[in-house]
């Protein structure tokens, strides 16, 4: 199972949305796809079409070792994607965990081999607190939505130091699979300016597609269904569908769930 986080300490930068849009792409293709909810608020949950009176178990009770992910986990409407949500209760777990021994690694341990999913993606809060360190050392890599603003940049550079102490403390093998450019507006000189100053630093490990600002990407979750499903043919939709193309290209060879 290949586990991707996706993660920005910075909120509003299109986090969930990649999330939600991306993993129903990857279903879609046929990969056997589990997203994970790890985001106090529970908005990839909400996005998915998965209603707080629906979530008995959550991605909080996996963190505290009081259920396993098989026992939480709900299917979607999406063949082939299933959710493991989040409810408020994770707004606690950082401070029921603060003196766990292993604190950072609760999820690395509940994600066994033997769930039967080819990937799974894992959709952080807006902060570099426990719940995404947990997400940083579960995952094989790491996906960045940096959105095309000037005070961008400087929180991406807060990650990549983040990720560096993670890598030296908790998970030698993470890597970062890519940058993905979200809230483009061609309109705005300054979107271009960042677009180009983060091409010429990061180089290739940049996405080419990028995700434009977008209406119905943002109607979208009110729906209770990705945009890919709620408007296929809108731009944001077909941007994610390239984006999801070009993440695939750089993925191991896929692995078929038995």
């Amino acid at each position: 199972m290949i586990r991707i986080a996706i993660a920005n300490q910075k909120g509003g930068v299109g986090k969930t949305t990649t999330a939600i849009n991306i993993a129903t792409a990857l279903a879609a293709t046929g990969w056997k796809t589990l997203l994970i909810d790890l985001d106090p608020q529970g908005n990839a949950s909400t996005g998915i079409g998965i209603s707080a009176a629906e979530r008995t178990a959550s991605s909080y009770d996996v963190l505290v070792d009081r259920a396993r992910v098989a026992e939480c986990v709900m299917e979607t409407k999406i063949p082939g994607l299933d959710l493991l949500p989040a409810t408020v209760d994770l707004s606690g777990a950082e401070i029921e965990l603060v003196n766990a021994e292993d604190r950072a690694n609760r999820l690395r341990t509940q994600l066994r081999p033997d769930l039967g999913y080819d990937v799974c993606l894992i959709d952080c809060p807006p902060s570099l607190g426990l719940l995404t360190l947990n997400a940083l050392t579960a995952a094989d890599t790491l996906l960045v939505p940096l959105q095309c603003e000037f005070f961008a940049l400087e929180g991406l550079s807060q990650l990549l130091q983040t990720v560096e102490r993670v890598q030296q403390r908790f998970n030698p093998d993470l890597g970062i699979i890519g940058i993905a450019l979200t809230m483009f507006d061609r309109r705005n000189r300054l979107t271009d300016q960042v677009s180009e100053d983060v091409r010429s630093v990061l180089g290739s490990l940049v996405f080419e597609t990028t995700i434009p600002r977008n209406v119905r990407l943002s109607e979208a979750p009110s729906h209770g269904v990705p945009a890919l499903i709620y408007d296929h043919t809108c731009a944001g939709s077909r941007a994610y569908m390239a984006l999801a193309r070009e993440l695939i290209t750089r993925l191991p060879e896929k692995r078929k769930a038995a």
